[in-house]
Protein backbone atom coordinates (compact mmCIF):
# COMPACT_ATOMS: atom_id res chain seq x y z
CA UNK A 1 0.00 0.00 0.00
CA UNK A 2 1.32 3.46 -0.85
CA UNK A 3 2.72 5.37 2.09
CA UNK A 4 3.26 2.36 4.34
CA UNK A 5 6.62 2.06 6.11
CA UNK A 6 9.17 -0.34 4.74
CA UNK A 7 10.79 -2.99 6.87
CA UNK A 8 13.51 -1.78 9.23
CA UNK A 9 17.06 -2.96 8.60
CA UNK A 10 19.30 -3.09 11.65
CA UNK A 11 22.92 -2.04 11.59
CA UNK A 12 25.62 -1.65 14.18
CA UNK A 13 26.90 1.81 15.12
CA UNK A 14 29.66 2.33 17.71
CA UNK A 15 28.53 -0.42 20.01
CA UNK A 16 24.79 -0.05 19.63
CA UNK A 17 22.01 -1.21 17.37
CA UNK A 18 20.38 1.43 15.22
CA UNK A 19 17.42 1.49 12.86
CA UNK A 20 18.25 2.38 9.29
CA UNK A 21 14.84 3.01 7.80
CA UNK A 22 13.40 4.41 4.60
CA UNK A 23 10.12 5.77 5.87
CA UNK A 24 8.09 5.92 2.69
CA UNK A 25 8.25 4.49 -0.77
CA UNK A 26 7.61 7.85 -2.40
CA UNK A 27 9.19 11.24 -1.90
CA UNK A 28 7.52 13.60 0.52
CA UNK A 29 7.70 17.37 0.65
CA UNK A 30 7.26 19.51 -2.46
CA UNK A 31 9.15 21.01 -5.35
CA UNK A 32 8.91 24.75 -4.74
CA UNK A 33 10.08 27.59 -7.01
CA UNK A 34 13.68 28.36 -6.05
CA UNK A 35 13.67 32.11 -6.84
CA UNK A 36 17.39 32.21 -6.00
CA UNK A 37 17.97 35.41 -7.96
CA UNK A 38 20.55 36.64 -5.43
CA UNK A 39 22.59 33.44 -5.37
CA UNK A 40 25.40 34.66 -7.63
CA UNK A 41 25.57 38.15 -6.11
CA UNK A 42 28.67 38.50 -3.90
CA UNK A 43 28.14 39.66 -0.34
CA UNK A 44 28.39 43.40 0.26
CA UNK A 45 29.03 45.06 3.61
CA UNK A 46 26.21 47.31 4.76
CA UNK A 47 27.43 50.53 6.41
CA UNK A 48 27.37 50.74 10.20
CA UNK A 49 23.96 52.06 11.26
CA UNK A 50 23.68 55.09 13.50
CA UNK A 51 21.87 53.05 16.13
CA UNK A 52 21.16 49.40 16.82
CA UNK A 53 18.55 47.65 18.93
CA UNK A 54 19.77 44.51 20.71
CA UNK A 55 16.97 42.28 22.09
CA UNK A 56 17.86 40.14 25.08
CA UNK A 57 16.34 37.02 23.55
CA UNK A 58 17.87 36.07 20.22
CA UNK A 59 17.77 32.34 20.80
CA UNK A 60 15.66 29.47 22.05
CA UNK A 61 15.78 29.47 25.83
CA UNK A 62 16.04 31.85 28.76
CA UNK A 63 16.16 35.62 28.43
CA UNK A 64 19.55 37.27 28.86
CA UNK A 65 20.06 39.84 31.60
CA UNK A 66 21.40 43.26 30.48
CA UNK A 67 24.86 43.91 31.98
CA UNK A 68 24.97 47.54 30.80
CA UNK A 69 22.95 50.61 31.75
CA UNK A 70 22.03 53.88 30.10
CA UNK A 71 25.12 56.01 29.54
CA UNK A 72 27.59 53.12 29.44
CA UNK A 73 30.16 52.93 26.65
CA UNK A 74 30.45 49.69 24.67
CA UNK A 75 32.86 48.51 22.01
CA UNK A 76 32.49 46.01 19.20
CA UNK A 77 32.36 42.62 20.91
CA UNK A 78 31.39 43.98 24.33
CA UNK A 79 29.03 41.79 26.34
CA UNK A 80 25.63 43.49 26.73
CA UNK A 81 23.44 40.52 27.71
CA UNK A 82 24.58 37.76 30.07
CA UNK A 83 23.05 34.32 29.61
CA UNK A 84 21.90 32.43 32.71
CA UNK A 85 23.06 28.85 33.12
CA UNK A 86 21.40 26.31 30.88
CA UNK A 87 19.62 27.01 27.62
CA UNK A 88 20.65 30.54 26.65
CA UNK A 89 23.41 32.42 24.80
CA UNK A 90 25.36 35.59 25.61
CA UNK A 91 24.63 38.68 23.50
CA UNK A 92 27.21 41.22 22.31
CA UNK A 93 27.31 44.65 20.69
CA UNK A 94 28.25 44.94 17.02
CA UNK A 95 29.07 48.65 17.21
CA UNK A 96 31.02 50.94 19.50
CA UNK A 97 29.13 53.76 21.13
CA UNK A 98 26.86 54.68 24.01
CA UNK A 99 23.92 52.85 25.54
CA UNK A 100 21.05 55.32 25.20
CA UNK A 101 18.19 53.22 26.55
CA UNK A 102 17.02 49.86 27.80
CA UNK A 103 13.44 49.50 26.66
CA UNK A 104 10.75 47.02 25.60
CA UNK A 105 10.64 45.69 22.05
CA UNK A 106 7.54 44.04 20.63
CA UNK A 107 7.44 41.10 18.25
CA UNK A 108 4.91 40.67 15.45
CA UNK A 109 3.37 37.89 17.58
CA UNK A 110 2.51 40.45 20.25
CA UNK A 111 5.10 39.19 22.73
CA UNK A 112 7.54 41.66 24.25
CA UNK A 113 11.21 41.57 25.16
CA UNK A 114 13.84 43.87 26.62
CA UNK A 115 16.28 45.55 24.24
CA UNK A 116 19.49 47.52 24.68
CA UNK A 117 19.73 50.57 22.39
CA UNK A 118 23.26 51.59 21.36
CA UNK A 119 24.10 54.79 19.48
CA UNK A 120 27.20 54.52 17.29
CA UNK A 121 30.23 56.74 17.87
CA UNK A 122 31.45 55.99 14.35
CA UNK A 123 34.75 54.52 15.56
CA UNK A 124 34.05 50.76 15.64
CA UNK A 125 36.58 50.27 18.41
CA UNK A 126 37.04 46.58 19.23
CA UNK A 127 36.74 45.47 22.86
CA UNK A 128 39.97 44.43 24.60
CA UNK A 129 38.32 41.12 25.55
CA UNK A 130 38.14 40.06 21.90
CA UNK A 131 41.04 37.59 21.71
CA UNK A 132 41.28 34.12 20.16
CA UNK A 133 40.17 31.61 22.80
CA UNK A 134 42.64 29.24 24.42
CA UNK A 135 41.34 25.83 23.41
CA UNK A 136 43.21 22.62 24.17
CA UNK A 137 40.58 19.97 24.90
CA UNK A 138 36.86 19.22 24.84
CA UNK A 139 36.08 21.14 28.02
CA UNK A 140 37.87 24.32 26.95
CA UNK A 141 36.32 24.07 23.48
CA UNK A 142 32.81 23.97 24.94
CA UNK A 143 33.59 26.86 27.30
CA UNK A 144 34.82 28.90 24.33
CA UNK A 145 31.67 28.23 22.32
CA UNK A 146 29.58 29.18 25.35
CA UNK A 147 31.31 32.58 25.35
CA UNK A 148 30.94 33.12 21.59
CA UNK A 149 27.25 34.01 21.46
CA UNK A 150 26.82 31.57 18.58
CA UNK A 151 23.38 30.06 18.04
CA UNK A 152 21.91 28.03 15.20
CA UNK A 153 22.06 30.38 12.22
CA UNK A 154 19.78 28.35 9.98
CA UNK A 155 16.75 29.94 11.64
CA UNK A 156 16.11 28.06 14.88
CA UNK A 157 18.53 29.96 17.12
CA UNK A 158 19.30 27.00 19.41
CA UNK A 159 22.34 27.81 21.60
CA UNK A 160 25.28 26.09 19.92
CA UNK A 161 27.20 25.25 23.08
CA UNK A 162 24.20 23.30 24.41
CA UNK A 163 23.77 21.50 21.10
CA UNK A 164 27.44 20.48 21.09
CA UNK A 165 27.26 19.01 24.59
CA UNK A 166 24.48 16.39 24.75
CA UNK A 167 24.45 13.85 27.59
CA UNK A 168 25.37 11.06 25.17
CA UNK A 169 28.15 12.92 23.35
CA UNK A 170 30.41 9.87 23.30
CA UNK A 171 27.78 7.97 21.28
CA UNK A 172 27.82 10.45 18.37
CA UNK A 173 29.49 9.00 15.27
CA UNK A 174 28.23 11.35 12.55
CA UNK A 175 28.32 15.14 12.23
CA UNK A 176 25.94 16.51 9.57
CA UNK A 177 26.52 20.02 8.24
CA UNK A 178 23.39 21.47 6.68
CA UNK A 179 24.06 23.40 3.47
CA UNK A 180 20.77 22.60 1.76
CA UNK A 181 19.13 26.05 2.13
CA UNK A 182 15.82 24.84 0.71
CA UNK A 183 13.77 28.01 1.40
CA UNK A 184 13.05 30.00 -1.78
CA UNK A 185 14.78 33.38 -2.27
CA UNK A 186 17.35 32.97 0.53
CA UNK A 187 20.99 32.54 -0.50
CA UNK A 188 23.04 33.31 2.62
CA UNK A 189 24.21 29.73 3.18
CA UNK A 190 25.14 29.40 -0.48
CA UNK A 191 27.26 32.57 -0.37
CA UNK A 192 28.84 31.33 2.88
CA UNK A 193 29.90 28.14 1.11
CA UNK A 194 31.21 30.02 -1.93
CA UNK A 195 32.97 32.84 -0.07
CA UNK A 196 33.93 31.39 3.33
CA UNK A 197 34.43 27.66 2.78
CA UNK A 198 37.72 27.75 4.71
CA UNK A 199 35.91 29.09 7.78
CA UNK A 200 33.27 26.35 7.47
CA UNK A 201 35.84 23.58 7.15
CA UNK A 202 37.96 24.92 10.00
CA UNK A 203 34.87 24.99 12.20
CA UNK A 204 33.89 21.45 11.16
CA UNK A 205 37.36 19.99 11.67
CA UNK A 206 37.90 21.62 15.06
CA UNK A 207 34.44 20.62 16.27
CA UNK A 208 34.88 17.00 15.20
CA UNK A 209 38.40 16.92 16.66
CA UNK A 210 37.46 18.18 20.12
CA UNK A 211 34.21 16.21 20.29
CA UNK A 212 35.84 13.04 18.88
CA UNK A 213 33.30 12.61 16.08
CA UNK A 214 34.89 10.47 13.35
CA UNK A 215 32.83 11.44 10.30
CA UNK A 216 31.29 14.62 8.88
CA UNK A 217 28.78 14.94 6.03
CA UNK A 218 28.31 18.32 4.37
CA UNK A 219 24.90 18.08 2.72
CA UNK A 220 24.01 20.39 -0.17
CA UNK A 221 21.00 20.37 -2.48
CA UNK A 222 21.70 19.46 -6.10
CA UNK A 223 20.57 22.91 -7.30
CA UNK A 224 23.87 24.30 -5.96
CA UNK A 225 26.44 22.52 -8.19
CA UNK A 226 29.10 25.22 -7.75
CA UNK A 227 29.05 24.89 -3.97
CA UNK A 228 29.16 21.09 -4.22
CA UNK A 229 32.16 21.20 -6.57
CA UNK A 230 33.93 23.89 -4.52
CA UNK A 231 33.68 22.03 -1.22
CA UNK A 232 34.56 18.70 -2.82
CA UNK A 233 37.78 20.24 -4.16
CA UNK A 234 38.67 21.55 -0.72
CA UNK A 235 37.96 18.22 1.02
CA UNK A 236 39.36 15.86 -1.62
CA UNK A 237 42.25 14.82 0.64
CA UNK A 238 40.21 14.58 3.84
CA UNK A 239 38.60 11.14 4.28
CA UNK A 240 36.77 12.32 7.42
CA UNK A 241 34.62 14.82 5.47
CA UNK A 242 32.22 13.88 2.69
CA UNK A 243 30.26 16.37 0.59
CA UNK A 244 26.91 14.80 -0.23
CA UNK A 245 24.53 16.08 -2.91
CA UNK A 246 20.84 15.62 -2.10
CA UNK A 247 17.76 16.08 -4.30
CA UNK A 248 16.37 19.60 -4.38
CA UNK A 249 13.09 19.07 -2.59
CA UNK A 250 11.52 21.19 0.15
CA UNK A 251 11.97 20.87 3.16
CA UNK A 252 15.24 19.01 2.65
CA UNK A 253 16.93 21.14 5.30
CA UNK A 254 14.54 20.31 8.16
CA UNK A 255 16.68 18.57 10.76
CA UNK A 256 14.92 15.21 11.08
CA UNK A 257 14.26 15.07 7.34
CA UNK A 258 17.92 15.75 6.62
CA UNK A 259 19.12 13.18 9.14
CA UNK A 260 17.01 10.53 7.42
CA UNK A 261 17.85 11.51 3.84
CA UNK A 262 21.56 11.89 4.54
CA UNK A 263 22.15 8.87 6.77
CA UNK A 264 19.07 6.65 6.62
CA UNK A 265 18.57 7.02 10.36
CA UNK A 266 15.14 7.87 11.76
CA UNK A 267 14.64 10.09 14.79
CA UNK A 268 11.74 8.58 16.80
CA UNK A 269 8.95 10.71 18.20
CA UNK A 270 10.05 12.43 21.38
CA UNK A 271 13.74 11.82 20.68
CA UNK A 272 16.60 13.97 19.38
CA UNK A 273 19.09 13.52 16.56
CA UNK A 274 21.74 12.63 19.13
CA UNK A 275 19.66 9.62 20.17
CA UNK A 276 20.45 8.07 16.78
CA UNK A 277 24.13 9.04 16.89
CA UNK A 278 23.92 12.24 14.85
CA UNK A 279 24.82 15.84 15.59
CA UNK A 280 23.73 18.51 13.11
CA UNK A 281 24.52 22.17 12.50
CA UNK A 282 24.09 24.69 9.71
CA UNK A 283 26.99 25.70 7.41
CA UNK A 284 26.77 29.34 8.51
CA UNK A 285 26.90 28.25 12.14
CA UNK A 286 30.05 26.26 11.37
CA UNK A 287 31.62 29.27 9.65
CA UNK A 288 30.83 31.37 12.75
CA UNK A 289 32.55 28.76 14.93
CA UNK A 290 35.59 28.79 12.65
CA UNK A 291 35.84 32.58 12.71
CA UNK A 292 35.42 32.77 16.48
CA UNK A 293 38.13 30.19 17.13
CA UNK A 294 40.50 32.12 14.84
CA UNK A 295 39.73 35.68 15.97
CA UNK A 296 37.79 35.63 19.25
CA UNK A 297 35.15 37.96 17.80
CA UNK A 298 31.74 36.84 19.09
CA UNK A 299 28.69 36.66 16.87
CA UNK A 300 27.82 40.30 16.12
CA UNK A 301 27.34 40.20 12.32
CA UNK A 302 25.70 37.91 9.83
CA UNK A 303 25.09 37.47 6.12
CA UNK A 304 21.55 38.50 5.16
CA UNK A 305 19.57 38.16 1.92
CA UNK A 306 17.34 41.03 0.80
CA UNK A 307 15.00 40.10 -2.05
CA UNK A 308 11.51 40.52 -3.46
CA UNK A 309 9.98 42.37 -6.40
CA UNK A 310 9.86 45.70 -4.53
CA UNK A 311 13.63 45.80 -3.79
CA UNK A 312 15.82 48.09 -5.88
CA UNK A 313 19.16 46.39 -5.08
CA UNK A 314 18.47 42.80 -4.06
CA UNK A 315 21.47 40.92 -2.81
CA UNK A 316 23.38 39.43 0.08
CA UNK A 317 24.60 41.84 2.73
CA UNK A 318 26.92 41.56 5.70
CA UNK A 319 25.01 43.39 8.42
CA UNK A 320 25.42 44.08 12.12
CA UNK A 321 23.03 42.21 14.38
CA UNK A 322 20.56 44.71 15.81
CA UNK A 323 20.22 46.76 12.62
CA UNK A 324 16.58 47.71 12.19
CA UNK A 325 14.67 46.23 9.27
CA UNK A 326 13.76 49.78 8.27
CA UNK A 327 17.46 50.71 7.93
CA UNK A 328 18.13 47.64 5.78
CA UNK A 329 15.25 48.46 3.43
CA UNK A 330 16.24 52.12 3.20
CA UNK A 331 19.79 51.11 2.27
CA UNK A 332 18.82 48.74 -0.55
CA UNK A 333 16.03 51.01 -1.80
CA UNK A 334 12.59 50.25 -3.20
CA UNK A 335 11.17 50.39 -6.71
CA UNK A 336 7.53 50.20 -5.68
CA UNK A 337 5.28 50.56 -2.68
CA UNK A 338 5.81 47.58 -0.34
CA UNK A 339 2.66 45.64 0.45
CA UNK A 340 4.15 42.77 2.40
CA UNK A 341 7.44 42.40 4.26
CA UNK A 342 8.53 38.95 5.44
CA UNK A 343 11.41 38.33 7.82
CA UNK A 344 12.81 34.99 6.71
CA UNK A 345 11.73 32.90 3.73
CA UNK A 346 8.28 32.70 2.13
CA UNK A 347 7.57 29.23 3.53
CA UNK A 348 8.50 29.68 7.20
CA UNK A 349 9.08 33.41 7.61
CA UNK A 350 6.90 35.88 9.50
CA UNK A 351 5.18 38.94 8.05
CA UNK A 352 6.29 42.13 9.78
CA UNK A 353 4.09 44.97 10.97
CA UNK A 354 6.81 47.03 12.64
CA UNK A 355 9.86 47.93 10.54
CA UNK A 356 11.68 49.21 13.62
CA UNK A 357 12.10 45.59 14.70
CA UNK A 358 15.81 44.61 14.50
CA UNK A 359 17.52 41.84 12.60
CA UNK A 360 18.56 39.27 15.22
CA UNK A 361 21.11 36.47 15.10
CA UNK A 362 18.95 33.77 13.56
CA UNK A 363 17.33 35.97 10.86
CA UNK A 364 18.72 35.14 7.43
CA UNK A 365 16.78 37.44 5.13
CA UNK A 366 13.96 39.86 4.48
CA UNK A 367 11.57 39.75 1.51
CA UNK A 368 9.78 42.88 0.32
CA UNK A 369 6.86 42.44 -2.07
CA UNK A 370 4.75 44.92 -3.96
CA UNK A 371 1.17 44.35 -5.07
CA UNK A 372 2.21 42.13 -8.00
CA UNK A 373 4.42 39.96 -5.81
CA UNK A 374 1.66 39.07 -3.42
CA UNK A 375 -0.67 36.15 -3.92
CA UNK A 376 -3.96 36.19 -2.08
CA UNK A 377 -5.94 33.27 -3.49
CA UNK A 378 -9.44 32.71 -2.21
CA UNK A 379 -9.89 29.84 0.24
CA UNK A 380 -12.39 27.21 -0.86
CA UNK A 381 -13.78 24.13 0.94
CA UNK A 382 -11.55 21.10 1.39
CA UNK A 383 -12.00 18.61 -1.47
CA UNK A 384 -10.45 15.74 0.53
CA UNK A 385 -7.79 15.10 -2.09
CA UNK A 386 -5.20 14.07 0.49
CA UNK A 387 -2.35 16.09 -1.03
CA UNK A 388 -1.45 17.61 2.33
CA UNK A 389 -1.05 14.17 3.92
CA UNK A 390 0.96 12.84 0.99
CA UNK A 391 3.29 15.84 1.02
CA UNK A 392 3.87 16.22 4.77
CA UNK A 393 7.51 15.29 5.44
CA UNK A 394 6.54 14.05 8.91
CA UNK A 395 3.76 11.81 7.56
CA UNK A 396 1.04 13.79 9.34
CA UNK A 397 -2.51 14.49 8.19
CA UNK A 398 -2.89 18.29 8.37
CA UNK A 399 -6.57 18.31 7.44
CA UNK A 400 -7.42 15.85 10.22
CA UNK A 401 -5.30 17.86 12.65
CA UNK A 402 -7.28 20.94 11.65
CA UNK A 403 -10.56 19.19 12.46
CA UNK A 404 -9.34 17.93 15.82
CA UNK A 405 -8.00 21.35 16.76
CA UNK A 406 -11.32 23.01 15.89
CA UNK A 407 -12.98 21.05 18.72
CA UNK A 408 -9.87 21.00 20.95
CA UNK A 409 -9.78 17.19 20.97
CA UNK A 410 -6.47 16.66 22.73
CA UNK A 411 -6.62 12.84 22.56
CA UNK A 412 -7.24 12.96 18.82
CA UNK A 413 -4.39 15.44 18.35
CA UNK A 414 -2.12 13.12 20.29
CA UNK A 415 -3.14 10.18 18.11
CA UNK A 416 -2.49 12.31 15.02
CA UNK A 417 0.97 13.25 16.44
CA UNK A 418 0.30 16.96 15.96
CA UNK A 419 3.32 17.73 18.16
CA UNK A 420 5.59 16.59 15.30
CA UNK A 421 4.53 19.49 13.05
CA UNK A 422 7.57 21.63 12.23
CA UNK A 423 5.64 24.41 10.50
CA UNK A 424 7.38 23.97 7.15
CA UNK A 425 4.35 25.18 5.18
CA UNK A 426 4.36 22.31 2.67
CA UNK A 427 0.72 21.41 3.36
CA UNK A 428 -0.48 24.95 2.64
CA UNK A 429 1.69 25.11 -0.49
CA UNK A 430 0.21 21.98 -2.08
CA UNK A 431 -3.42 22.52 -0.97
CA UNK A 432 -5.62 23.22 -4.04
CA UNK A 433 -8.28 24.74 -1.77
CA UNK A 434 -5.68 27.16 -0.33
CA UNK A 435 -6.59 26.20 3.22
CA UNK A 436 -4.28 27.70 5.92
CA UNK A 437 -3.24 24.21 6.99
CA UNK A 438 0.23 25.12 8.16
CA UNK A 439 -1.14 27.83 10.42
CA UNK A 440 -3.75 25.57 12.00
CA UNK A 441 -1.25 22.72 12.37
CA UNK A 442 1.16 24.99 14.26
CA UNK A 443 -1.66 26.25 16.47
CA UNK A 444 -2.71 22.66 17.14
CA UNK A 445 0.87 21.67 17.94
CA UNK A 446 1.29 24.49 20.43
CA UNK A 447 -2.13 23.84 21.97
CA UNK A 448 -1.34 20.15 22.38
CA UNK A 449 2.05 20.82 23.97
CA UNK A 450 0.51 23.29 26.42
CA UNK A 451 -2.29 20.92 27.41
CA UNK A 452 0.03 17.95 27.74
CA UNK A 453 2.34 19.97 29.97
CA UNK A 454 -0.59 20.78 32.28
CA UNK A 455 -1.32 17.08 32.70
CA UNK A 456 2.19 16.13 33.75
Amino acid sequence: MRGTPRTCVRRRGRGRSMARVSLFSRARGAVVPHRKDTAELPTQAMPVPGEIMIPMQQHIGALCEPVVKKGDHVDVGSLVGHAPRGLSADIFSGISGTVTAIQPVYYSSGKSDTAVIVESDGKQTVADAVQPPDVSDRASFLVAIRRSGIVGLGGAGFPTDVKLDPPNLDDIDLYIVNGTECEPYLSTDYREMMECADDILFGVRETCRYLAIPKALICIESNKPKAIAHLRRLTADDPAIEVKALPSRYPQGAENVLVHNASGRVVPRGKRQTDVGVMLNNVTTMAAIGRFLATGMPLVRRRFTVAGDAVARPGNYDIIVGTRVRDVIEYVGLVKEPRKIVLGGPMMGNAQIDLDYPVIRQNNGVLVFGEEGMTRPATTPCIRCGRCARACPMSLSPVEIKKAYAVEDIERLDALMADLCMGCGTCSFVCPAKQPLSQTSKLARDFMRTEMAKRR
